[in-house]
């Protein structure tokens, strides 16, 4: 079975907003997931935490036919650079997963489904 993982930045650890309706979508993304029969693990980031570790230490926990990319990530100019590193990791690290875009939490099943078809 496909096996996806999902990287995105962690919405409890982002200052001054309301993590709460980001984890719900996040949580109905996952469903999604599961009502799929799709596999797939989150690895949520901190930009100030060295993201690119825990990134790493993701990408090589298991064989992954498909990385989705969060928008929070790829959105946010001010994370340009941290976008890149992610598609560079992603690129070294897991070199047969494909790499997807979703453009909310809540399609991030379909964004990956697109290429394990």
């Amino acid at each position: 079975m496909a096996r996806v993982l999902v990287i995105g930045l962690d919405p409890a650890k982002i200052e001054g907003w309301d993590p709460a309706p980001v984890q719900a979508a996040i949580a109905r993304g996952q469903a999604r997931f599961d009502d799929l029969g799709i596999e797939s693990d989150m690895c949520l980031v901190v930009p100030d935490e060295n993201p690119e570790a825990v990134i790493v230490e993701a990408l090589t926990s298991a064989e992954y036919a498909c990385v989705v990319i969060g928008g929070g990530i790829r959105k946010h100019e001010p994370l340009l650079e941290l976008f890149e590193k992610v598609v560079n990791l992603v690129r070294r690290h897991a070199p047969g997963a494909a790499i997807a875009f979703n453009s909310g939490p809540e399609d991030t099943a379909d964004a990956a489904q697109r290429w394990l078809s």
